[in-house]
């Protein structure tokens, strides 16, 4: 079983059909797990992409809730001092 038919059976069978990942919705959650597991640490990545996963089934989209996510990542790499807000 490939990818493809994978994401379709899983789909199916948690009843998401009309999550089905396209093409860049995959690559969005695969680079979002990449750079959790890089920035944070490995499991981060799942889990990271588990919490987007609920906020889009709350209705945010997949795109803003991975930016989110994103740029948390990134401000986590700020020293201490760069986070504090006045």
């Amino acid at each position: 079983m490939d990818l493809t038919q994978w994401l379709s059976s899983l789909s199916a069978a948690l009843e998401t059909d009309e999550g089905v990942l396209d093409e860049h919705g995959v690559r969005t959650v695969l680079d979002l797990a990449r750079d959790a597991a890089h920035e944070i640490e490995r499991p981060a990545a799942p889990l990271t992409t588990f919490l987007v996963g609920m906020a889009v089934g709350r209705g945010a989209t997949l795109e803003g809730a991975a930016n989110t996510a994103t740029a948390l990542l990134l401000d986590s790499n700020e020293p201490p001092d760069a986070l504090a807000k006045p």
